[in-house]
């Protein structure tokens, strides 16, 4: 989990209908986004400020990592669901999931870089980078590509596709990786990415964004 605060006291946070569900998230957080962006698939509001990322506030219940926070909107708000109900479906959705959240974002978070920077020096941030997130995309295009429909397991928006988008967008906008090698995901971003809710989870859309 990426729980770095803000720099000041802006930010978003979702509610549901009865006003007790709230998600603590930061704009540029990855993590924070995939939540954003099952949270707008689920048909939540945005409406008001918060601090950090990304933990969610459900009545007296705190849940603090993504993947967790996922599982239990995913059980508690069934709406709109995002693991579907075939077995074989649903454990290549939590592969997937699990590949971004294990293999992959916490291998290149901010924390983890300047460690490398210090440590071994500046040229080798952008490789370790792009190392770990070319190992990851490997995997998760071999894992995807005879599953994948318009979306990553289907023609219906599951939570592989919530975890694979933003991961994605990360790695071309951030580290400008180049995803040539990977058509099947490729499509499923340009699918994902005009999504409304997709669109809406943007963390330059975020009240909390500060954009030079």
């Amino acid at each position: 989990m990426d729980s770095r605060p803000h720099q000041d006291t802006s930010g978003s946070f979702f509610s549901s209908s009865s006003d007790k569900l709230q998600l603590y998230s930061y704009w540029q957080s990855s993590c924070s986004w995939r939540v954003r962006f099952a949270l707008n698939l689920k048909k939540f509001e945005r409406l008001n400020p918060l601090h950090f990322v990304p933990v969610l506030v459900d009545g007296d219940l705190v849940v603090s990592d993504s993947f967790a926070i996922l599982l239990y909107l995913e059980e508690k708000y069934p709406q709109n669901a995002l693991l579907p109900v075939d077995a074989k479906c649903r454990a290549v959705n939590l592969q997937a999931a699990s590949i971004v959240t294990s293999s992959m974002q916490p291998l290149h978070m901010l924390s983890v870089l300047k460690y490398i920077e210090e440590k071994v020096g500046p040229e080798e941030r952008q490789s370790w980078a792009e190392y770990h997130i070319g190992k990851g995309f490997a995997a998760l295009e071999k894992l995807l590509k005879d599953f994948a429909g318009r979306y990553a397991t289907g023609d219906e928006i599951c939570m592989a596709d919530v975890f694979l988008a933003p991961q994605i967008s990360v790695a071309v906008m951030r580290f400008k990786f180049d995803m040539s090698k990977f058509p099947t995901l490729c499509r499923i971003y340009e699918a994902n990415k005009v999504l409304p809710a997709f669109q809406a989870s943007l963390p330059e859309r975020q009240p909390d964004a500060s954009i030079d």
